[in-house]
C-alpha cells in the first residue's frame, strides 16, 4: 500500500513530497514513478532526475531486501530548496547499511553490494552528498545533490 502526502510546487522556495510505503517489491516502481512525477513537475534537470530515480530505486530495493518484514513502514521523501534536491528513505529495520568509503571495492564475485556505492558515485560527480542518519524513529539514507 502507498499512501501519499503531498505539499508539491515549484520548487522555488522549498518544496516537499513524501509517501509512506509497505517495504515490499511492488513499492520499488510505484514510488520511483512518483517520484519521477515530482521532479517532472519541478522542472528538475534530466541528470538530476535521472541520478534521484536510480537513488529511490536503489534505496528502496535495499529496504525491501535487507529491512523487509521488521521494517513497519518506510517513508520516501523529497525536498527542494536552497539550490539542493534531497531525496529521503527511511525505516525501521534493525540493521544499518555500511556506506562504502569512496575508494571501496566491490568483490567482482559478489552478487550484491554493488547499489549503495553506485548511487554514492553518481551523487558525488553531481556535486552532492549521500549521508546516513540515525534518529529515534530508524534510519535514514540521505541523497543530497545541488541544481541550478
Amino acid at each position: 500500500m502507498l499512501t501519499i502526502a503531498d505539499t508539491s510546487a515549484a520548487p522555488s522556495v522549498r518544496s516537499y513530497v513524501h509517501w509512506v510505503a509497505d517495504p515490499v517489491a511492488a513499492s520499488v516502481p510505484q514510488v520511483r514513478s512518483r517520484v519521477r512525477a515530482t521532479l517532472d513537475g519541478w522542472r528538475v534537470p534530466a541528470e538530476v532526475v535521472d541520478a534521484l530515480l536510480l537513488a529511490v530505486s536503489e534505496l528502496v530495493g535495499n529496504v525491501v531486501r535487507h529491512a523487509g518484514g521488521g521494517a513497519g513502514r518506510m517513508r520516501v521523501a523529497v525536498s527542494a530548496g536552497g539550490g539542493w534536491m534531497r531525496l529521503e528513505v527511511a525505516d525501521r529495520g534493525a540493521g544499518l547499511p555500511r556506506l562504502p568509503s569512496p575508494r571501496a571495492e566491490v568483490d567482482p564475485e559478489s552478487e550484491s553490494g554493488r547499489g549503495l556505492l553506485m548511487v554514492q558515485l553518481l551523487t558525488a560527480e553531481l556535486g552532492g552528498e549521500l549521508s546516513l542518519v540515525v534518529h529515534e524513529f530508524g534510519k535514514s539514507v540521505q541523497v543530497r545533490v545541488p541544481v541550478s
